[in-house]
């Protein structure tokens, strides 16, 4: 790491992250026995596997269209559990409240996050309170950690990647990030960009069913670019992407064309990258059709070959293909 303080663009998702994580983080706690770095950590204890993961989340503001940090805080610890393939079971929740805060906001943010929680037949068991001086947490910040079960007969993750295989992307991407930003910077549109936030452990169950998952991931932070190249990484595969079957609503489009950003780099809290068999096509497809999360799927490409370095190309309207790297440095701050 060149650069030794941290900045913003650490917590971004992208590159820098990863080499704080890599570099600082990873190494100081014995590089976990060599497991690699997944959403979640998959554990056996007496013979049954489990999922836990653990977040933080910060996003500014608190509000916005669709979702709310509580909301945000419940999702998010979900998806990190059933990517791996684990059944989500149980939720913590860890508060840090900055004084003065109004006791109604947080009525509403726990509110929020419970019914989420719910509806993904979630429990919250356990948390902590702290409250800390004026000006020193931004009102609240949330953190979370999730246990889920993993079947016996699961397995899925980078190392299960290989040529041929089929990339999905279960809805238009950028929503989240074009909502936090909108609301952030007082921005209107004709059509309001809600965030896609939501907690996926329904689609997946169902996606799992059809034996044919190899490997899923919820592009958050970095967007479905960065989600794309790490997976590449970590799988050691060539990935080829149409940029034209990714979907985009136009209105997160024009946003990004207006403030010079790209779609591909902006985070998502709802959606599903999904790598699978060639052979399961049309059942991949039919379980996302049937599913209030996956109307909106599309087949964006899929993976060509072996590389001893992974790496990502993305094919333009043009023909041209370009390559696709990791979220450099921060396109949007605070976004969870």
């Amino acid at each position: 790491m060149n650069n030794r303080v941290i900045s913003l663009a650490h917590g971004s998702g992208g590159r820098l992250t990863q080499e704080l994580i890599e570099e600082i983080i990873y190494p100081a706690f014995g590089n976990n026995g060599g497991n690699p770095l997944l959403d979640s950590a998959l554990l056996t204890i007496d013979y049954k596997k489990i999922a836990f993961t653990t977040d933080s989340f910060v996003v500014s503001p608190l509000f916005f269209e669709g979702g709310d940090i509580g909301k945000l805080a419940a999702c998010g610890t979900i998806n990190d559990l059933a990517v791996c393939g684990a059944t989500p079971l149980y939720i913590s929740v860890g508060l840090i409240i900055e004084e003065g805060f109004s006791v109604e906001l947080l009525k509403k943010i726990l509110r929020s996050l419970a019914s989420a929680a719910g509806d993904a037949g979630v429990l919250v068991v356990t948390g902590d309170t702290k409250v800390v001086e004026r000006g020193n947490a931004d009102g609240i910040y949330i953190n979370t950690a999730g246990i889920g079960v993993l079947p016996q007969d699961v397995r899925v993750g980078p190392e299960m990647i290989e040529p041929g295989d089929l990339i999905f992307i279960s809805g238009a991407v950028g929503d989240h990030g074009m909502s936090v930003l909108t609301k952030r910077e007082g921005l209107s549109y004709q059509i309001p960009v809600a965030s896609d936030c939501a907690p996926l452990n329904s689609l997946i169950k169902s996606l799992l069913e059809t034996s044919g998952i190899k490997c899923m991931k919820d592009p958050t932070r970095g967007g479905l670019a960065t989600a794309l190249v790490e997976l590449a990484e970590q799988s050691k595969t060539l990935m080829e992407i149409s940029e034209e079957r990714i979907p985009i609503r136009q209105t997160v489009s024009l946003g990004c064309d207006l403030l010079g950003l790209d779609p591909l780099y902006l985070a998502n809290e709802g959606n599903l990258l999904i790598i699978a068999k060639a052979d399961k096509e049309s059942e991949i497809a039919a379980v996302l059709d049937n599913h209030p999360l996956g109307k909106e799927a599309k087949l964006i490409g899929r993976v060509v070959s072996y590389r001893d370095k992974g790496m990502v190309l993305l094919e333009t309207p043009l023909g041209v293909k370009r390559i696709l790297t990791m979220l450099e440095g921060e396109q949007l701050p605070r976004i969870c």
